[in-house]
Formats: C-alpha cells, structure tokens, sequence
C-alpha cells in the first residue's frame, strides 16, 4: 500500500511538473514580437558558460533567465545591433565568464568589429577575473563600482595528480601512448608532470601570456613592459586600478547609464534591451540574411560510440558518432544547403568513433564547400575529425594538434583486496583478461595493445598528411600527441589560418562562389530543441542540457576522467587545459 500511494504522489508531481511547462509553452507561442524602441541600449551580459551548442528551450521564466547564450547567439547579437538604427549603444557586463581563450577571442573581435559602426562600448565590471577584463578590454570605457575589487593578476595552470591517493586504495592505472607528448594518465600514475608536459604547457602559458599582454597594452595605451609590470602588482582594489589606469572611472551601475546618456545626448533615459530579448530578433528582419542557405553544424564534447538520436550529439557533453554521422548525412543529401561550415569544439576521444566521423565529414567534403572552424579545442580526436582537407580555421587561443593514441586500464585488484571482495576467472583464449580489472596485464597482452596503438598512431599522422598535403615524415615530429595553441599550430603548418565566424563565412562564401557581399542564411545544426521535441524525443537530457548553472557540478568529472572510463582506445587530449 505504501509503494502504491508513493507512485500515485510521484505521478502527480509529475503531471503537475508538466502541466505547468505546457502552460507555460502555450503562453510563449502567444508572446508578442520584440518590440525596440528608438535610442536603446543593448545590455550584454554574459555570464557563466558559453557553450558552441543551443541548449533545449524551455518557456519557463526561471530556466529561459538561466540558459546561457551560445557564441553563434553572441555573434549574432553584435552583428545585429551594429546594423540595427534602434540600437545606439551597447553596456557589456561580463560576471563569472567560463569559457576558454578561443571563444573569448571571438567575442571580443566581434565587440571591435561592432565598434565600426561607430556607436559607443561602454563596460561595467562586478568584481571581474582576467577573462572578464579581456573582454571589456574591447569597450570604449571601462568602469567600476568605488568599491570593489579587479581580480587580475597574470596567468596560471594547475595539474592534479592522485597517485598517492590510489595507491591507498590500491588501485593501480597502467597506460599506453603513442607519442611522447602524449600524457593522458599522468594525473592517475605520477605524483608530478613530466618534462615534456612542463614544455608544452610553458608554451602554451608564455604565448597565452604575451596575447593578454598585447591585448591590454593595445587597448589601454601602455607599452607592453608597463603592462607586465602592473600585472606583478596584481589584484587590486577600485582605487588602485583606477590610477593605474586599468579602468576609466569609479561608478555605480546608474551612474555609468548617466553618463551613456550625456554621452548619446539624450533627453531621457535610453531603453535597455537585454541581450536575451534581443536575441529574438532574426538577423532576416534587418536586411542581414538571404539567399542561399549555409549550414552551420557544431560538434561539441567528447566524441564517443554510439546513437544519439537525429540532433547529432550523445548527451549534454559530447558527440556520438552515429547521430553525429546521422547529422551530417542530413546536410549532405539536403539539396538547398549551398556550403558548410563546421564548427568543432572537442579534445577528442574514442578512436574508433572519431574514425566514423571522420569518413562522414570527408563524404560531406566532397558533396558541398566546407570549412572547419575550430572553437576553444580541436584536439586529438577533434583535430582527427578536422582533416577532411578543407580550410582550418582556428583561434590564436584555441587547442588544437595533439596527434596521439591513448589507453588506459585500471586494476583495482588491491581495492578489492581492501573491501574483502574476491574474484575467480575462467577464460578461454590467450587475450580473454586482457582488459580485466582483477589483474596486470602481462607482458604479451602490452605488445598485443602496444601493435594496435602504434599502428592507430601511424594511421592518424597518415590522414594528418593527406589533408595537409604534406609528406608523413614532415607531420610525425608535430605530432607525437603534442598539443598546440592556434597560433603555433598555424606556424607549423596544421591549420591554415587564424580568425573566427567571420574569416569562417568569407572562405565558405569563396569556396561556394558566392559574392563577397552576397547575403546568406546560416541554418544551424542540431537546431534549438523545442519543449515538445524534447518531451517526445531525447528526454533524459532534459534537465541535464539545460540546468547549466549546475555547471561547478559537471565540471568535477572534466574530459579526461569521464571519456576513459568508456575504454578502450582513445585520440584524447592529455589533459583538460583551463587558464586562469
């Protein structure tokens, strides 16, 4: 009886919980257009993720306040509001930005891009980091409130290693690379990073270094020496920023909008648009699409095996390479699409799923004009995916390279041994335990993998040189599972150029034939999922996709740790990379 009245209760939180978005559904088709009014101001908060993928659509208030803006959504807002006469200026207000370098220097290349149509960038800051700054480093004006705090203070990476802490529990991790710089393991067998891994991320944090450097001598008037001289004396309060002429003035926030309205000299106060609302406008409505349709497809996550239903993706983190390949069929066959851009932002994962992706995205290739546009990672499998031989274009911060094979198996026989848990086997032929947790592997069963990542390896460097139209013996010494910044990557030959959606859509217009100036449509690729879609298709990812302010949450399994855990072998970068 108990079990029975606790089904009723839950069935009737259940219906209530989808009563109440149905109502909320019907009221959102019944909402009335954007309507802007003459002299606004758009307000640009970004806040939290900025994922390449539109998370589902729910018409609730709370969640709808909540779900992030893509980096198409950003692009598309700027553009907009720079063409837009109703628009006359814009207050950017970044707080808590979790995003990488790439995609903070697509957004700040679209504010200067922005900055040409003359109307005024004002930034006003809440207690920002680095990436926050970087940001506003774009703005005419930068404020803050008198009292408060700039968090900026250079650059930094941190590694974790958990040796010491499964060697308690007695679980040991065995790996196998192919590459030398191809690291993927060290958090779980070392207690400190080698010096092949202290190479890489040196270069990486020197060139990050000196772009942020740039960036703010640039915008900010100062030589680059008086820049890294400030930046040794960071953080600072309010009002040592302000002499130290890292910001313009000390305002609170109404007092920024007084002087925006002496600045747009206005009788009254301008009308603020959010950036959410504003979104709704299609950039069809102010003369900036038409004609013919472009694809715009992200990939975005770990790549592993498996069907992901007909938007392309295996859940809220990652790529399958069967709905994937599904996704890209659809383009392909799809007569009205003109050209495709793809956008990846992937540090890899199963080798043999990127293997299937990468025969789609060469089959699409060779149907329609493509270009790759790489996001904040397109690295092992991400890059592996990315050599069909179009155009690469990536961003100076973007990951990229790391052309390795990885595998990866725990024995957690000690741990066992611990919980007083026992186990017998009984196997027929030689590999039968090869990849059982109870024990070692032997010597025999490491060459058996060892042939197989090798000769996966050469593979990968193999494609590299097709699509790079270059000799093997060329490619081998960049590779070696060695992960790149853009810029180096550039250098060395493994993508073509530098730039974001922009550069993206100028080449897929050359390789398409399409006039410079010629207007196109970007259909993207899995589309915005509606409620419905959601309710009767893919419903475990629900929540999960659009609860992003439980991003802290997700962010504890990282890419690494979650995608090895499937097994087997994998193209994945080494370690998940966050500069701070």
């Amino acid at each position: 009886m108990i079990k029975f009245l606790i089904g009723v209760a839950i069935g009737i939180c259940v219906a209530v919980v989808v009563a109440v978005i149905v109502v909320f559904a019907v009221a959102r088709v019944g909402e009335r257009p954007v309507s802007v009014a003459d002299g606004s101001v758009l307000v640009l908060k970004l806040e939290g993720d900025i994922p390449e993928r539109a998370p589902v659509d729910l018409p609730i208030p709370f969640f709808q306040g909540r779900a992030p803006l893509t980096v198409k959504e950003v692009w598309d807002l700027l553009r907009k509001s720079a063409a837009d006469s109703r628009i006359q200026a814009i207050v950017l207000e970044p707080a808590g930005v979790n995003a990488g370098w790439a995609k903070l220097q697509e957004i700040r290349g679209s504010i200067e891009k922005f900055k040409k149509s003359g109307k005024p960038v004002i930034a006003f800051l809440r207690t920002p980091g680095t990436r926050e700054y970087y940001l506003a480093t774009a703005a005419d004006r930068i404020y803050m409130a008198p009292e408060d705090y700039l968090n900026v203070k250079g650059l930094r990476m941190e590694l974790m290693f958990l040796r010491r802490t499964l060697d308690k529990l007695g679980v040991n991790v065995e790996i196998l690379h192919a590459g030398k710089y191809k690291d993927f393991g060290d958090t779980f067998t070392r207690t400190s990073m080698t010096a092949e891994t202290r190479e890489v991320l040196d270069s990486v944090l020197d060139d990050l270094y000196a772009h942020l450097i740039g960036t703010i001598a640039s915008s900010r008037k100062k030589t680059p020496e008086e820049v890294r001289a400030l930046l040794d004396e960071g953080p600072f309060l309010s009002n040592q920023a302000l002499p130290a002429g890292l910001v313009d003035a000390l305002l609170y926030e109404d007092q920024v909008f007084g002087e925006l309205k002496k600045r747009l000299k206005a009788s009254e106060d301008p009308e603020k648009v959010s950036a959410r609302e504003y979104a709704r406008i299609t950039p069809a409505s102010l003369g900036l699409e038409g004609g013919p349709r472009i694809a715009y497809v992200v990939g975005e996550g770990g790549i592993t095996r498996g069907d992901s239903g007909d938007n392309g993706i295996s859940g809220p983190d990652g790529i399958g390479s069967e709905g994937f390949s599904r996704l890209l069929r659809r383009v392909k066959e799809d007569d009205k699409i003109r050209g495709v851009i793809v956008r990846i932002d992937s540090p890899g994962g199963d080798s043999f799923a990127s293997d299937e992706i990468w025969r789609e995205m060469n089959l699409l290739s060779k149907k329609k004009p493509t270009v790759i546009s790489m996001s904040d990672a397109a690295a092992s499998g991400g890059y592996y995916i990315s050599m069909t031989g179009d155009p690469v274009i990536a961003y100076p911060g973007t990951f990229t390279g790391s052309i390795g094979v990885v595998f990866g198996k725990a024995n957690l026989r000690g741990l066992y041994d611990k919980l007083g848990i026992d186990k017998q086997m009984l196997t027929r032929g030689r590999f039968a335990d090869i990849d059982t947790d109870y024990t070692p592997m032997t010597e025999a069963q490491r060459q058996k993998l060892r042939h197989g990542i090798d000769e996966n390896y050469r593979a990968f460097v193999a494609k590299v040189a097709e699509a790079r139209k270059r000799p093997f013996e060329e490619i081998e010494p960049l590779a070696q599972g060695r992960v790149w910044l853009g810029s180096q990557a550039r250098e060395r030959g493994l993508v073509d150029e530098l730039g974001g959606l922009d550069l993206a859509l100028t080449r897929l217009k050359e390789k398409a034939g399409i006039g410079a100036e010629e207007k196109v449509t970007l259909v993207s690729y899995p589309p915005r999922r509606s409620l419905i879609e959601v309710l009767f298709g893919q419903t475990p990812s629900l929540f999960e996709s659009s609860m992003n302010w439980l991003g802290p949450l997700k962010a504890i399994k990282g890419w690494d740790t979650a995608l090895w855990m499937k097994g087997g072998m994998m193209r994945l970068m080494p370690y998940r990379i966050e500069v701070y």
